[in-house]
């Protein structure tokens, strides 16, 4: 086992724990349930995002190569999407969380179709998830079980990978599509041609 996997597992245990808490915000029924939620999961991806910039920083502030430089490199493959978390993520669950925030005067006050919505938005949950994906061969390297399954391994670990990022996202549209659905208002139908079948 590789001595920086010590520094990789924390990192990899904080993307997972904000990837599970993502995957249950469209789950919560009241306002209350969701700014708090929305607020654990805030401050667990602001810390992911802080610990991976900070062991790159911590690689290039050493001579020679440290633990903290191989740390580094196995976080290159999810460096994308925590970019894409940083841009995106990050201000949509703050207005997420404002707008739970504004509903959540009474304990039981119901969150709405089109707050849950916005949690199942795929540039809420995808990213962290994808991310959290992302950091599994790094770990995989570093405990050093890739000497055991050998070089015909890599191509079907890239096919299982792309095939869970793609049943991520589209687990993620269809949820937030059927939950835009519910918050539409219901079409309500005209009365002026009943009266006027009426008349003739």
């Amino acid at each position: 086992m590789q001595s920086h996997l010590a520094l990789l597992l924390p990192v990899a245990v904080i993307w997972w724990v904000a990837g599970y808490l993502a995957d249950g915000l469209p789950r919560m029924t009241h306002a209350r349930g969701l700014r708090r939620h929305c607020g654990w999961l805030l401050a667990l991806t602001l810390a992911g995002l802080g610990l991976t910039v900070a062991l790159p920083i911590a690689g290039l502030a050493s001579v020679g190569e440290t633990m903290a430089d191989r740390a580094a490199a196995g976080l290159a493959l999810a460096a994308i999407p925590a970019l894409v978390v940083a841009t995106c993520t990050v201000r949509r669950l703050r207005r997420l969380r404002a707008g739970a925030a504004a509903l959540a005067a009474a304990p039981r006050t119901p969150a709405p179709h089109g707050l849950r919505a916005a949690a199942a938005h795929p540039l809420i949950g995808l990213p962290l998830q994808v991310t959290a994906l992302a950091l599994v061969p790094a770990l995989i390297v570093a405990s050093g079980v890739n000497r055991f399954l050998g070089p015909d391994a890599i191509g079907p670990t890239i096919t299982a990978g792309a095939l869970g990022v793609a049943v991520i996202g589209v687990r993620h549209a269809l949820r937030h599509n059927r939950l835009a659905e519910r918050a539409m208002p219901e079409r309500t139908v005209s009365a002026r041609p009943a009266a006027s079948a009426l008349h003739v």
